[in-house]
């Protein structure tokens, strides 16, 4: 018995050990990026890890009111929301008609087609997309919507139909016996049965599309008039090579929105992720 407990004691600790080696990594750089956007470079330049002797706001002003800045916010607001309009709309609508119809085999084939796309790496599709987005003209943040949208789709449906396969089917027959047809039985039932895995989808769908780089890059980077935060970041660095706090207050100010969202979201993840573990 004592040699289980000490085992078990053991193992606690090394497990607290580890979680507190990840908490370390994460909040160690996320420390620095802060303190150092309230310093200037004379005095970041003696230590990035000491506190501000000041609160001084001059890096947040100057970024603020320069650089077009408030430009890409909107870019990548309008980008992301529309997106996320686009995924909620389509992605459980198309689940619900695999789901539903999965005997047939047609249904069958499209939810195999789709999924497909969990299994092909992004940089072999890379260049025929750019290729083909170039041809259509639609190197802009409409293409990209477009993008976003479509290469949502095998995840989501991939989580929506096993999730409503879980769903009991007794409570759309009842609903039907009432008189509802089909659309009113998916909005009306369907719908809100679906809101954790939905919550789940739309949380990590904006993390994704807020802070994708590569295919903003291949996508929009032909005029700094469709940049979106990513890229300005990515071009900032070159215009402030030597201006370090500037940097991390581009950087911080680019992650905040991240980090509000995933604040909030963070539980429909956890419950969306467990939901439908247990079939009905």
């Amino acid at each position: 018995m004592k040699a289980l407990k000490k085992e078990g004691l053991g193992w606690r600790i090394a497990r607290d050990l580890v979680i507190l080696l990840g908490l370390l990594m994460i909040l160690v750089p996320l420390y620095v990026v802060i303190v150092n956007t309230f310093k200037d470079l004379e005095e970041a330049s003696k230590s990035f890890f000491a506190l501000p002797q000041s609160l001084n706001f001059q890096n947040y002003v100057e970024l603020f009111n320069k650089n077009d800045f408030w430009n890409y916010v909107k870019n990548s607001t309008y980008i992301s929301v529309i997106s996320i309009v686009i995924v909620i709309i389509i992605n459980p609508a198309v689940s619900y008609a695999i789901a539903r119809n999965f005997t047939k085999r047609y249904y069958k084939a499209v939810y195999f087609y789709i999924i497909l796309g969990l299994f092909i790496p992004f940089q072999v599709i890379m260049l025929p997309v750019t290729k083909i987005m170039t041809n259509m003209n639609l190197l802009n943040p409409n293409g990209l919507i477009l993008l976003y949208a479509a290469l949502s789709l095998s995840k989501g449906v991939f989580m929506f139909v096993n999730y409503i396969n879980s769903l009991p089917y007794e409570i759309e027959e009842a609903a039907r016996i009432d008189g509802c047809n089909t659309f009113q039985v998916y909005t009306k039932i369907v719908l809100h049965l679906l809101g954790p895995m939905l919550a789940t989808l739309v949380v990590m769908d904006a993390l994704w599309f807020w802070n994708d780089f590569q295919l903003p890059l291949m996508i929009l980077n032909k005029s700094p008039e469709y940049w979106t935060l990513p890229l300005f970041q990515y071009n900032f660095k070159s215009e402030y090579s030597f201006n370090s706090t500037m940097a991390f207050t581009a950087y911080f100010m680019c992650m905040f929105p991240v980090l509000i969202v995933y604040a909030i979201g963070q539980k429909y993840i956890i419950s969306g992720l467990t939901a439908g573990a247990v079939k009905s």
